[in-house]
């Protein structure tokens, strides 16, 4: 199967789970056209397919509840039940029973694409090597959560202190037209119990976002309470892509759940599954990280490491496989991870330029 037909195949199988926004998927594959690294974002399904026979010594690895789409923009802050600011992954759309190696095989090759794009510096080797050593290092020390305002240094070098919220975030929020009778019951009832017992007036609007997800439904509850703005957001739930390729039923994915309720981490207190939906706080300081955004005063080898950790920490989800993992890591010649990573980038590579010349 080429990368047209396994497109066609699998945004069939979404419409068969969900309501597809039409313009929302257009603007998907125009943005995947126009550059490898949101291809890459775009098509964990192409992924998930090839992965099997391009990396065939690596999938019988031991197996995690892994965040299946992981890549160095998968990672946000947010807010902890103590107010904290945490950092970690974000998205676990494609959540999903995979071995460990798939992970940080593919958040080695995205590191591999944005360094050829220019947007890091850092060599893949040394990339690759740092985050193995912290991937293991956290497994071994049984979780490291990233908590941003214990460490205002390690913040700082993130580059994500230098990173200003946007002053309009609530202005172009409210500006959104309403989604008027377009608004599910259900997605009603789930926004409502999520916003604070005192609101009972609110607005929802609808939302375009993500690039893995673009052309699913998105609702926001926006709505004035205590002297400021709060929001809500609802997305349907889609399975992951791997549903698709081993063609499990069901119309939505039990892991993403599973796979934030059992990290190792400063849990965000609002985001949570409800029925079909993930719901989950919006503000300014609640947000995505793009690497691209990152200012130039940022030290590449802390981000690096931050993110091989939180990978453990998401992994660490599956304590039972912990032990296992350790020793097929010491089974592994050093430079796995690099040699994987080059080849999947190769191939994602090839992929996009079939997909782009059509």
């Amino acid at each position: 199967m080429n990368i047209h037909q396994a497109t066609t195949e699998y945004e069939s199988w979404m419409r068969s789970h969900t309501q597809v926004i039409e313009s929302d998927l257009k603007s998907k594959h125009q943005q995947m056209r126009s550059d490898l690294f949101l291809f890459f974002r775009g098509t964990f399904y192409r992924w998930a397919q090839r992965w099997p026979e391009v990396c065939a010594d690596l999938n019988h690895a031991p197996k995690v509840v892994a965040v299946g789409d992981l890549h160095v923009n998968s990672f946000g802050t947010w807010r902890d039940a103590e107010g904290r600011m945490a950092w970690g992954v974000d998205d676990f759309d494609d959540a999903y029973p995979l071995p460990y190696t798939s992970d940080l095989v593919r958040l080695a090759a995205s590191l591999k694409i944005v360094n050829d794009l220019g947007d890091l510096d850092t060599k893949l080797k040394i990339g690759c090597d740092i985050i193995l050593e912290s991937y293991e290092a956290t497994l071994k020390a049984e979780g490291c959560p990233i908590v941003l305002a214990e460490h205002q240094t390690i913040m700082e070098r993130l580059g994500v202190d230098s990173i200003d919220p946007p002053e309009d975030f609530w202005e172009k929020l409210n500006r959104r037209p309403s989604a008027n009778g377009r608004v599910p019951g259900d997605v009603r009832r789930v926004l409502k119990e999520t916003l604070p017992h005192e609101v009972h007036n609110y607005k929802v609007v609808l939302r375009r976002a993500g690039l893995g997800s673009l052309g699913q439904q998105r609702f926001v509850a926006i709505a004035e309470w205590e002297g400021g703005c709060v929001a809500r957001e609802a997305k349907e739930m889609v399975p992951s892509s791997c549903a698709w390729l081993n063609r499990h039923a069901g119309d939505r994915n039990p892991y993403y759940q599973r796979a934030i309720a059992s990290a190792r981490r400063a849990h965000d207190p609002y985001q949570k599954t409800i029925g079909r939906w993930i719901i989950r706080r919006l503000s300014p300081d609640s947000n995505p990280v793009e690497i691209a955004c990152l200012p130039k005063k940022r030290d590449e080898e802390v981000l690096l490491r931050a993110m091989g950790t939180e990978a453990a920490n998401v992994h660490l989800g599956s304590r039972h496989r912990v032990k296992d993992i350790l020793k097929d890591l010491g089974r592994r010649k050093s430079h796995w991870l690099r040699t994987a990573s080059k080849t999947m980038a190769k191939a994602i590579e090839q992929d996009w330029k079939n997909y782009k010349s059509s």
